[in-house]
Order: C-alpha cells, then sequence, then structure tokens
C-alpha cells in the first residue's frame, strides 16, 4: 500500500491510463453489431437502420449514454493530458465496421442470407445458436432438393461469422477480444431475428 502512495502522480496516471487500454468498449461493440446485423438480415430493398437514431430496429440492444460518454471522456483526457499517441489510445471497435476485410464478409454474408438462408429462418429449419452461428435445427422443414445447398450455405456462413468476429477484434488491436466480440453479436443476432425465427436459449430453442 505505502509503495503504491509513493509512486508520483503522473506513473498512477500512467498506470490508469494502460488499464483504460484494455477495457472492452461495450456500448460500442453493441452498436457495431447491430449495424452490421441488421444489414445483413434486412430484407432487400429496406433501410438500414441507423443504430445511433431513437427508435430504430426491430429489436435493439440500448447503448447507455452514460457508458459511452464515461469512456469517451477517458480515451480523450488520459491521451491528450499525457501525450500519448492514437495508437495507444486506440481500442474501440470499428463501429463503422470500414475495414475492406469486414465489408467484404458483410457482403458475402447479406448475399447468402437472401440467396439461400432467410427461407430457412422463414420455413422454421434454421436457426441462431446461443454462440452467435447458425444450424439447421429441423430439416423437414426444408424441400429435399434444398437441403444440401442450404447446409452447405450454413457451412459457409459459419465460416464468414468466425472471420468477422477475429477480424473485428484483430483490426482494432486487441485480438484477446474475439470471445467478447462474437458474445456481442449472439446476443444481436437474436435480438434482431424477425417474428417467427428460432434461436438457442438456455440450451433450448425458441420462437420469436
Amino acid at each position: 500500500m505505502r509503495r503504491w502512495m509513493m509512486l508520483p502522480p503522473f506513473a498512477v496516471a500512467l498506470t490508469a491510463c494502460v488499464t483504460i487500454n484494455v477495457y472492452f468498449p461495450a456500448a460500442e461493440a453493441r452498436e457495431a453489431a447491430k449495424q452490421f446485423v441488421e444489414k445483413v438480415i434486412n430484407e432487400p430493398g429496406a433501410k438500414t437502420v441507423d443504430p445511433a437514431k431513437p427508435g430504430g430496429g426491430s429489436a435493439s440492444i440500448d447503448s447507455p449514454w452514460n457508458e459511452r460518454m464515461a469512456a469517451t471522456l477517458a480515451r480523450v483526457d488520459f491521451a491528450s493530458v499525457l501525450g500519448i499517441g492514437a495508437a495507444q489510445a486506440q481500442g474501440q471497435p470499428d463501429i463503422t465496421l470500414k475495414t475492406p476485410a469486414i465489408q467484404a464478409i458483410q457482403a458475402r454474408m447479406e448475399q447468402r442470407f437472401n440467396g439461400a438462408l432467410r427461407g430457412g429462418f422463414d420455413a422454421g429449419a434454421l436457426g441462431f445458436t446461443a454462440d452467435g452461428m447458425i444450424t439447421v435445427r429441423d430439416a423437414t422443414k426444408l424441400g429435399l432438393k434444398d437441403r444440401v445447398s442450404v447446409n452447405q450455405a450454413v457451412a459457409d456462413d459459419n465460416r464468414d461469422r468466425a472471420a468477422v468476429y477475429r477480424e473485428i477484434a484483430v483490426a482494432n488491436g486487441h485480438p484477446e477480444w474475439e470471445p467478447r466480440i462474437r458474445e456481442v453479436f449472439a446476443q444481436q443476432w437474436i435480438a434482431s431475428a424477425r417474428s417467427g425465427w428460432w434461436y438457442q436459449s438456455g440450451g433450448s430453442w425458441k420462437q420469436k
């Protein structure tokens, strides 16, 4: 305790800044997930919801203003006062999701969802799993001629899902955030699921 109290103010402030750098900004991650998910599952021609605007979304996850503001103030104050460079002060998810790799994955998922997966969700054949993936929960609701193609689409989509969770974490300089990113996205897929779609919760299947 005495050693901590004897540290100069600058050292104490620097230690606090290091803690901020590894903080996982959940509110920003939720906004990023909603933006991504809604674009993928929106019907063709539907207006993409801006998560920053009030009243948007079919089943939104609110992002607390206080949490977001506190994280912003912490980054600005310590980075500016202590003279820490932008590269060191960063650590926020790319809420616009504008990296080429993320956008390429999103485009593939959107095309695949509209082409091969939406019908399976509407029919009750597919469902969102609790770990941010999708699965065939009831193959009997698929036509025999569609089963092979839908199974392939599910496998392809799950590869892209794993890739995008990893890419978002890596693109923001924190590969260790991947499990947290996956968790936030898993919640958002379920929150954005349309009426009648199935999802896993508490080890069992539930219908929106």
